[in-house]
């Protein structure tokens, strides 16, 4: 309170010690006071958060086919096993590995001496055989000529007749055994009956062989396959006639096209595989015989659109991408059908039609309608 004093004085009277407490407290809730009444704006004067920066593509159609990479080997088409057609010892081999032989090229010798005496013994017999048709011949004559005189009875002519008949076919007999010890004797020599090359052995000299045992396996030189061992599930995929690209495997530069010659009808007891033979059209000389090889098939193909496959994500169990509207810079969910997958991608059959940009990374945070900005543009 002013006193009477002051009042007389026209001084204004100064404040008390209580009321100097009291101002400076009401100043010091002048800060939480604006703190408040800043909470209080509207919703609408408050910050929007900032888009969420996305990558995208835009989906595109094209055709796409899976391709199917084996690996294989360069056999011959026809190969023939050379053998000895009787049994006996190897005296000599004239050829190996790798050489090229040519029909009726002498490839190995047999021991022919037992085949020597047998060839004698057949024309021995042959001689004999001859010197008994002449006698009979002889007998046959006078019987025939002193019938016909009235000097001898019809039963000596028939005899006559008959042992000449008999000695004859001994005489066809023995012909016929000469030439099969002349046979024989050639049969110990092994002669190529092809042109081709030697791609494996199977007897040395010295060695007692049985007939029909495979002593030379020869590659006929026209004709080479690539030989695939195929899991029963691509040769269901595959297209009716397909064209292969084979390529070898430490040089795939060097390459030639083929197509399937012959599946195999029963599946490797072992692999579970179809051994399948592609018969190879004007191969380079670089590909050898036993060489290997990788060949590259590509199943049906359709028109789809292939997405990185970090751009799949699900909606209610079902696949989906992420659509950007370009006019308003938000996203929604679409859902879609996958073909199939292959490394890194998807192949999208249905749900897009082209055109679209689809979000490939940052899906993990986003929702519908949610604000992006494409990496790389500005903010």
């Amino acid at each position: 309170m002013r006193s009477a004093g002051d009042l007389e004085n026209g001084m204004p009277a100064l404040p008390t010690i209580g009321a100097t407490r009291g101002f400076a407290a009401a100043l010091g809730l002048l800060p939480a006071l604006a703190l408040l009444l800043a909470g209080c704006k509207p919703e609408s004067e408050a910050q929007a958060p900032p888009p969420r920066p996305v990558r995208t593509i835009t989906a595109e159609k094209s055709e796409v086919g899976e391709s199917v990479k084996l690996t294989g080997q360069i056999l011959a088409e026809n190969e023939a096993a050379v053998a000895f057609r009787i049994g006996g010892r190897i005296i000599q081999r004239l050829a190996g590995v790798g050489d090229h032989v040519e029909p009726d090229q002498i490839l190995a010798k047999l021991d022919p001496q037992n085949e020597l005496n047998a060839l004698r013994s057949a024309r021995a017999a042959l001689n004999a055989a001859q010197g008994k048709l002449s006698q009979a011949q002889n007998t046959f004559q006078r019987q025939e000529t002193l019938l016909a005189r009235g000097f001898t009875t019809r039963v000596l002519f028939d005899q006559a007749e008959q042992e000449l008949r008999t000695r004859r076919s001994q005489v066809d007999d023995a012909k016929a055994q000469l030439e099969i010890a002349q046979d024989r004797v050639s049969y110990t020599q092994l002669k190529a009956n092809i042109a081709g090359t030697i791609t494996a052995r199977g007897a040395e000299s010295g060695e007692v062989v049985q007939p029909g045992q495979m002593i030379f396996q020869v590659a006929r030189k026209v004709g080479w396959d690539a030989v695939f061992d195929v899991p029963a599930q691509v040769l269901r995929n595959a297209p009716p006639d397909p064209d292969i690209v084979v390529a070898l495997t430490d040089d795939p530069a060097v390459t030639a096209t083929g197509r399937v010659r012959q599946v195999d009808p029963q599946a490797d007891p072992v692999t579970r595989t179809f051994r399948v033979r592609v018969s190879l059209t004007d191969p380079p000389a670089a590909m050898r015989l036993g060489a290997t090889v990788t060949g590259r098939m590509k199943l049906d193909s359709a028109n789809a659109i292939s997405v990185p496959a970090s751009a799949l994500t699900n909606i209610d169990r079902q696949p989906a991408v992420w659509i950007v509207d370009p006019a308003s810079m938000t996203v929604s969910l679409r859902t879609v059908e996958v073909l199939r997958f292959d490394p890194g991608s998807a192949i999208i059959s249905q749900g897009l039609d082209g055109g679209e940009i689809v979000v490939t990374a940052g899906i993990q945070a986003l929702h519908p309608g949610q604000k992006i900005r494409l990496i790389g543009s500005p903010s």
